[in-house]
C-alpha cells in the first residue's frame, strides 16, 4: 500500500475507536478523528490518486463523518458491527490488491530507461495479410545510469489499462481485470532517459525475450537486477504474440486469440502432421524461426544506436562484443532459435521453454543455461490452475536436456523447487490472490524472485565478463531449493 492509503486506514480506524468507544472529558477532543480522517482522505486523493480498492474506506470516512455529526445517533451495536465489518473490508481490499513495489535491486548501479520504436523495412510482416505491411517492435532499454534520488520513477506499465484488458482476454481469465487494476500505479526503480553512468566506457548487452500473451516489462523484478550488475539490457514486444503492443501513434496491435497462435509456436516443438497456415502460408516449423529474426534485427539495431542515439543518451554505450539473450517460456523458445542462428549472440539463458527441434537436432555453440523445474512440479500446477497436458511436460523437460547434454561449450541445467511458471515473471507480485488462486507455486514469491536474480547474474557475469561465480561450482547451502548440473570446464 501506499504511504497515504496506511495513514488513511490508521485514522479510519482511531475515528472508529473514539466514536465506540466512551472517552471522559479529557479526552473529548478525540473525538474529532472523524474529521481528521476525511482529511487524510482528501490528501490521499490529491497526492496519490483515488483508486477502485479505496473505495470501502473513503465510504468508512464519510460514515464515520456523518457519525461524528449526529453524535452518535446511530444504535452502538449497529455501529460497532458496521464499523468493524467496513475497516476489515476496507484494510483486506488494498492489501489483496495492493500498490507494491519492485524491491531495489541489489547492484551499485542505479537504472535508466528508454524507448524506441523500430520498423524493419526489409521484412513483411507475416501475420499482416497486407503485402505491404512492414515488421514492428517496440523496444525498452534499461541501462546503468547516475543515480538522482529526486528524479521521478519510470511507470511500469505507461499503458497499463490497455495492457491489462488484452492481457486478461487472451489469457481468458475474466476476473484477473479486477484483481490487476493496481498496475497503473506501480512505479519502477528505474529513471527515465537518466544518463548514462561512466564507471565503464560501455557496458555488455542483453536481450530480453517475452513470453506469449505476456508483454516487455513482464520481468522487470530480474531486469532491473540485471542492469544494477552492470549491463545494459533491451526487451522487445513482438507484436501479434505479446497481449497488445502499442506504438507511438496511438496504433495498436493485440494478439489473437491463444487458439490461434499456440499452434503456430507448438509446431516448433511438437510438430503437427498438417502444418499450420499464416494469410496462406505454410509454416512448417512455426512461427519460431520468423520471431527469431525479431532478435537479429534487434541487433542491427542495437549496433544503429551505438553509433548515434537520437536521444543522445546510448551513443557508444552498449559493448556489442558481449552479447547475450534470456526469455521465459516463448521468449526461452525464442532464445534458443536465435542462438542457433545468430552468431553475434553469446550466452544463452532460457527459462522455463521447451527448445525446437531446430535446435535439438543441431545443439548450441554458445555457453547456455537453462532455469526450469521438475515434472512432478508442472503437474502440481496443472492440478491447482490446469494447463501443462503431459505430451508438454516431455517436450519442456526432455527437449532442454537434450540440448543441454548436447552443447559444445560450457552449460547449466538448474531446477528450482516449488516455482510454477508464473513464478518466472512479475506476475505473482501483482497480489496475493495470484497465489491464492493457484497460479503460483508454493514457494514465496520473493524468494524465487531471488533465486533466478542470483542464478542469471552469476551465468552472465561468468559468460560475459569473465568472473568467477561460485554459484554455478555445485549446490549451495544458501539455495537448498536449487538442483544444478553443469557441463564443461
Amino acid at each position: 500500500m501506499r504511504p497515504f492509503e496506511i495513514l488513511l486506514l490508521l485514522a479510519n480506524l482511531l475515528a472508529f475507536l473514539a466514536l465506540a468507544i466512551p472517552l471522559p472529558n479529557a479526552m473529548h477532543w478525540w473525538r474529532y478523528s472523524a474529521v481528521a480522517a476525511l482529511l487524510v482522505a482528501g490528501v490521499q486523493i490529491v497526492v496519490e490518486g483515488p483508486r477502485p480498492q479505496m473505495v470501502p474506506a473513503y465510504v468508512l470516512t464519510g460514515l464515520f463523518l456523518l457519525d461524528w455529526l449526529l453524535q452518535s445517533r446511530l444504535a452502538p451495536g449497529l455501529f460497532v458491527g458496521l464499523g468493524a465489518l467496513g475497516l476489515a473490508i476496507s484494510t483486506a481490499l488494498p492489501i489483496l490488491i495492493p500498490v507494491f513495489r519492485f524491491p531495489k535491486p541489489s547492484g551499485p548501479y542505479a537504472i535508466g530507461t528508454i524507448t524506441y520504436h523500430w520498423v524493419d523495412k526489409d521484412r513483411a510482416e507475416i501475420f499482416n495479410a497486407d503485402p505491404q505491411a512492414r515488421r514492428e517492435l517496440m523496444a525498452q532499454i534499461w541501462y546503468p545510469a547516475k543515480d538522482d534520488p529526486k528524479a521521478q520513477r519510470a511507470a511500469y506499465l505507461p499503458d497499463a489499462e490497455v495492457l491489462i484488458t488484452e492481457f486478461v482476454r487472451v489469457q481468458q481469465r475474466t476476473a484477473y481485470k479486477l484483481l490487476f487494476g493496481n498496475l497503473k500505479y506501480i512505479s519502477t526503480n528505474a529513471i527515465p532517459s537518466a544518463p548514462v553512468a561512466n564507471d565503464e566506457p560501455s557496458y555488455p548487452v542483453l536481450i530480453f525475450l517475452e513470453g506469449t500473451t505476456g508483454f516487455r516489462q513482464m520481468n522487470t523484478f530480474q531486469v532491473e537486477e540485471l542492469v544494477s550488475h552492470g549491463y545494459i539490457v533491451a526487451a522487445i514486444d513482438q507484436p501479434y504474440t505479446a497481449a497488445v503492443v502499442v506504438f507511438p501513434d496511438g496504433r495498436r496491435i493485440a494478439m489473437p486469440s491463444i487458439d490461434q497462435i499456440k499452434p503456430l509456436v507448438r509446431q516448433s516443438y511438437i510438430p503437427a502432421e498438417k502444418a499450420p497456415i499464416l494469410n496462406g502460408q505454410t509454416l512448417k516449423n512455426g512461427i519460431i524461426p520468423y520471431l527469431a529474426q525479431d532478435v537479429s534485427f534487434t541487433l542491427d539495431q542495437l549496433a544503429a544506436l551505438n553509433q548515434t542515439d537520437p536521444n543522445g543518451i546510448l551513443t557508444g554505450q552498449l559493448d556489442l562484443q558481449r552479447v547475450g539473450v534470456f526469455g521465459i517460456s516463448q521468449g526461452g523458445i525464442v532464445a534458443g532459435e536465435a542462438c542457433r542462428v545468430e552468431p553475434r549472440l553469446q550466452a544463452c539463458l532460457m527459462m522455463d521453454a521447451p527448445m525446437p527441434i531446430s535446435v535439438v537436432k543441431a545443439s548450441l555453440k554458445q555457453p547456455s543455461m537453462w532455469i526450469t523445474r521438475e515434472a512432478d512440479v508442472m503437474r502440481l500446477e496443472r492440478e491447482r490452475a490446469g494447463g501443462w497436458p503431459e505430451d508438454e511436460i516431455h517436450a519442456h523437460l526432455t527437449s532442454m536436456r537434450a540440448v543441454y547434454e548436447g552443447l559444445e561449450r560450457e552449460g547449466y541445467f538448474v531446477q528450482v523447487d516449488g516455482v510454477f511458471h508464473s513464478n518466472f515473471t512479475d506476475i505473482p507480485a501483482w497480489s496475493p490472490l495470484v497465489h491464492w488462486l493457484g497460479a503460483a507455486g508454493p514457494m514465496d514469491v520473493q524468494r524465487a524472485h531471488e533465486i533466478i536474480n542470483a542464478y542469471s547474474v552469476a551465468f552472465f557475469n561468468r559468460e560475459l565478463k569473465g568472473l568467477q561465480e561460485r554459484l554455478l561450482e555445485g549446490p549451495v547451502e544458501e539455495y537448498p531449493e536449487v538442483m544444478i548440473e553443469r557441463r564443461g570446464r
